[in-house]
């Protein structure tokens, strides 16, 4: 069966696609016999996303006013609902497209796993659309999509409340319906016969070359019969493709000189034959047009910016491409797009990425070279760090050259320094370093996977970072990287003093300590189970009570020395009144600790922590200890740090 419109007129933003449109919409009135799950599916550039925002309009309240609905097909129309939850996927792991989840149906949930259970019980159903599925995570190399198909869609596809339509690769669609049942599942394969729409080809290739839509008067589009020959002629050759159609008419217009609208053997079919036509036409070799939007394709964000471009262009060709790319904004022209930065209240800085993912898809698939061209690509971002202080670096080059040396397979060599793990942005440089086989990698950058957690889940700054590894690489014996941490120039919140791994930590508290020289020294008190190596026994042997309690660790609370057992009643606690002398107060969560300046009223340090903590202290000094179920470790607050957000 082919797509048919039975006489009514087409949906107005996507033209056509009136039996998927028919398939949603049963679905959204969950029509006797509809499937309860949707993949939508097809070659990239055949119009996915877009089918899903025509059909997402249908279901908005305020869109539906927009539309003359008593005008189109009945049976293409959902009903008067509350509108699907509607969640792009694009740049988002499996775990933030979770937490996303949880947010939108305001779930009480403390990790991403109870999601499932939450949503299965609300008792209702669960309509939800996902878009970009092509495109999640922030590092290609990673290949988030198939995560986020094994680890989210699929479970969610298997609660029976949830009704789902998702848009996603065709592997992918035929992976996620195989695990389904088949009543369950259909597959809306957009380039096959009965999910076609070359009517609308022809009416979106029509519409593109006509002057009342804002293409250029020119002979073959102010002309009405030649427009129409031409745009039936374009939609035609262009097979089932939509974005074909966008980049055959994009490129006749910028050169429309010397174009003969009745050589129709001359249009293209597919992504691969507009550019390297294109490139003909403009009298350019089709691979210096490659080489110029490599880089983009390449690029692992919505944008690079223009005068890294310059640069990158020259990396990849091997060659200085500046005049190239100085001349060649014509030839490039049809497949990108600028970007402005959000950021930049000036406007100034702009970034250019590709007008489609599947322009993308064929430069990287005709690089005769992919791995060659990311290791030059990674070794060239790498040059531009000024004088390699990734606190200068562009934000581009700083963030995202994990993914280029992750698919460069470099990635492992560029884990050595404390700056980059500081400054990059947590979420990006995470699923490329998850992406490495452990064994790949050294100790600096396992430590930086135990910590990275935190970073993300709390979305700390650069300062925030800082702390959190300074603390971590003493806890696992890199002094080194947790000086080389300290010598960033931040302002760091504490500076920490030693770490004791025990297990069973139960409390922990200060205390002084009189020593044989006469003197008392701070201590810190952790009560741990009875028979840890070096603990003090808490009172006499037959006192089941107290030995029910557990034996004390007495650990010195500046530096790195645990004192062997002795009398328990050697030890004394500060007075209430001691403490409130200090300079510092404590609050503590199940999970966090956060020091006050008393006069000021301000935190001046949060610690946060993966375990769940089991105790916390401070000093009259400023030194807090933390203990979890897995060790202690002491923190000198810094007397001068800053206030930070509460």
């Amino acid at each position: 069966m082919t797509d048919t419109d039975n006489g009514y007129p087409p949906h107005p933003h996507i033209g056509g696609r009136t039996n998927a449109l028919r398939a949603l919409a049963a679905w959204r009135m969950e029509w006797p016999g509809s499937p309860r799950v949707l993949a939508v599916t097809g070659d990239s550039g055949s119009g996915r996303s877009r089918l899903l925002t025509g059909f997402l309009m249908l279901c908005d309240p305020e869109f539906r006013k927009q539309l003359f609905l008593d005008q189109l097909d009945p049976a293409t129309v959902p009903p008067e609902l509350p509108a699907p939850a509607a969640t792009n996927a694009r740049g988002l792991t499996a775990a933030q497209f979770l937490w996303a989840l949880a947010d939108h149906y305001d779930l009480d949930v403390d990790r991403v796993e109870d999601v499932y259970p939450a949503l299965a019980a609300l008792g209702e159903p669960v309509p939800l659309v996902v878009l970009d599925v092509d495109q999640a995570g922030p590092v290609r190399a990673a290949d988030e999509p198939a995560a986020l198909v094994h680890q989210v869609l699929k479970p969610l596809a298997a609660l029976e409340t949830v009704r789902l339509v998702v848009e996603l690769p065709r592997p992918l669609a035929a992976e996620l319906a195989d695990q389904l049942p088949p009543e369950t599942v259909q597959v809306i394969d957009l380039d096959t016969p009965q999910w076609a729409d070359p009517d609308g080809l022809v009416r979106q290739a029509t519409a593109a070359l006509d002057p009342q839509f804002g293409a250029p008067e020119l002979p073959f589009t102010v002309d009405t019969d030649v427009r129409s020959s031409l745009g039936t002629a374009i939609a035609q050759r262009a097979g089932t493709s939509p974005l074909v159609v966008q980049l055959a008419v994009q490129c006749a217009l910028t050169a429309p000189e010397g174009f003969d609208p009745a050589d129709e053997e001359q249009l293209p079919t597919s992504v691969s034959s507009v550019l390297d036509w294109h490139a003909r036409r403009m009298g350019a070799d089709a691979q210096t047009l490659r080489h110029l939007l490599a880089p983009l394709a390449l690029a692992e964000s919505d944008g690079i910016p223009v005068d890294l471009w310059v640069r990158l262009a020259g990396a990849v060709a091997g060659q200085d491409m500046a005049d190239t790319v100085a001349s060649g904004m014509l030839l490039a022209g049809p497949f990108i797009r600028p970007v402005k930065d959000p950021e930049d209240a000036t406007g100034r800085r702009m970034s250019l990425r590709l007008a489609h993912p599947a322009i993308g898809e064929e430069i990287r698939a005709a690089l005769p070279q992919l791995h060659t061209a990311q290791s030059r690509i990674a070794m060239a971002l790498l040059e531009a760090v000024p004088q390699q202080d990734w606190s200068k670096a562009e934000p581009y080059i700083r963030d995202h050259i994990a993914g280029h040396a992750l698919a460069a397979g470099l990635l492992p060599q560029l884990l050595t320094d404390p700056s980059l793990f500081v400054h990059a942005d947590p979420v990006a440089l995470r699923a490329a370093v998850e992406a490495v086989p452990l064994e790949s990698l050294g100790a600096p950058a396992l430590t930086y996977l135990r910590t990275v957690p935190l970073l993300t889940r709390n979305e700390l700054p650069a300062l925030g970072r800082a702390a959190l590894l300074e603390t971590a690489f003493v806890e696992d014996g890199l002094a080194d990287f947790a000086e080389a941490v300290r010598r960033l120039g931040l302002e760091l919140p504490w500076r920490t003093l030693w770490t004791l791994p025990v297990s069973g930590v139960d409390e922990v508290t200060i205390a002084q300590l009189p020593t044989a020289d006469g003197a008392v020294r701070p201590v810190a008190v952790a009560v741990v189970p009875v028979g840890t190596p070096g603990a003090w026994q808490a009172g006499p042997a037959d006192d089941e009570t107290v030995a029910a309690r557990g034996g004390l660790l007495v650990h010195d609370l500046m530096q790195s020395y645990l004192y062997p057992p002795a009398d328990p009643a050697l030890l004394a606690r500060p007075s209430e009144d001691d403490r409130a002398a200090g300079p510092f107060g404590l609050s503590q969560g199940a999970d966090y600790v956060r020091v006050w300046d008393r006069a000021a009223g301000e935190p001046v340090a949060a610690f946060l922590s993966v375990e769940p903590l089991t105790g916390a202290d401070l000093s009259p000094s400023g030194v807090l200890i933390v203990a979890t179920q897995s060790g202690v470790k002491a923190l000198h607050i810094t007397t001068d740090a800053a206030p930070i957000a509460s």
